[in-house]
């Protein structure tokens, strides 16, 4: 019989095997203190003082402390994403603007080298490089400038009476189908009226000032923001309607946090629309009746036969129409960038 704990085992004697197995039992038994030495020195020599057990502990954290110390600032460093080198973003962003500008240039090429060879009336289609020249003494003499001022005053003012107030006009009709139901027909029949078969009418009833002038900018801006507005409104995503309904959002809510938000592309591309317009109609407006604008200066430079000075009028208007339409794709952005654009 073994015990545990430290006891050894004695082989018997042959002698020991035939005696009684009681005799056998009583010698095999051990006694309660042997078993109590026994096991406590096994337990002793396995137990370890609480001293002993708090070092190698102690040691054991602050070293893995310190190795945390010394890992995470490389861990983090390795995180970082690298930054790429300047010239390749240079020279991509180039790339970019070359690509775009290639038709503008293309242009401005054959129209600099079809007159000089003979491809058109150099009289009546100057080069580029002239109207160029001709564009700088009229910046350098002060009468773009002023024209320039005049124009943008009155396509401007126009402009943002007509956002005032086709936009809200717009949410109301396109929210609410009876209003709809009755001012359509009306809206149908000023729709189809050009502007400038309206301008004559406006020059009788508000005479040849600013107000006329201002008046039929906006006439001609209200109608592409009015009815993209209403289109906007009319085709916002139903479930985003059921959702905010569910909701028990009260009226102003909803068209503050569910139909604004989804109507702010449609309506933007009315607005870009009356945009272009608005410089257009003006122009026009004051080729009629002016004394300064650069419809002024365009209409007055044909009958002074001064060309150059037409065209660079004409560029001068192009340029305007262009910042002017990426201010408003700026805004837009700015106003819608929770819309992610669908992917082919």
């Amino acid at each position: 019989m073994s015990l545990a704990s430290g006891s050894s085992t004695r082989r018997r004697t042959p002698e020991e095997l035939k005696a009684p197995e009681g005799l056998t039992a009583a010698e095999d038994l051990t006694t309660t203190e042997d078993l109590t030495t026994s096991e406590g020195l096994a337990t002793t020599e396995e137990l370890t003082t609480p001293e002993e057990l708090s070092a190698p502990a102690t040691g054991t954290s602050s070293a893995s402390t310190e190795e945390s110390a010394a890992v995470l600032p490389a861990a983090l460093s390795r995180t970082r994403l690298p930054r790429p080198p300047a010239l390749p973003r240079i020279l991509r962003a180039a790339l970019t603007g070359a690509t775009k500008s290639a038709a503008i240039v293309a242009l401005l090429l054959v129209w600099e080298l079809a007159p000089r060879f003979g491809l058109v009336d150099r009289t009546f289609l100057p080069p580029f490089s002239e109207v160029a020249q001709a564009w700088w003494e009229l910046v350098a003499n002060g009468q773009l400038a002023d024209n320039a001022r005049a124009s943008l005053v009155r396509s401007f003012s126009g402009f943002g009476i007509a956002v005032a107030v086709s936009v809200p006009l717009g949410l109301l009709i396109g929210w609410y189908r009876p209003v709809a139901d009755l001012l359509n027909p009306l809206l149908q029949v000023f729709l189809n009226t050009a502007a400038l078969a309206l301008l004559p009418v406006f020059v009788l009833l508000l005479g040849i000032g600013e107000t006329s002038k201002i008046s039929i900018v906006v006439y001609a801006c209200a109608w592409p923001i009015l009815f993209n507005t209403i289109s906007a409104v009319r085709t916002v995503d139903p479930t985003l309607l059921r959702l905010a309904k569910s909701m028990d959002l009260s009226a102003p809510r909803l068209f503050q946090k569910v139909i604004l938000p989804a109507s702010v592309p449609t309506i933007f591309t009315g607005i870009r629309l009356a945009g272009a317009v608005s410089i257009v109609v003006l122009v026009a407006a004051e080729m009629i009746g002016a004394k300064a604008g650069l419809g002024y200066l365009i209409n007055a430079s044909q009958y002074n036969f001064a060309i150059p000075q037409m065209y660079a009028g004409i560029v001068t208007i192009s340029v305007i129409g262009v910042a002017f339409n990426q201010l408003l794709v700026a805004v837009e952005k700015r106003l819608s960038s929770w819309h992610v654009p669908a992917t082919s």
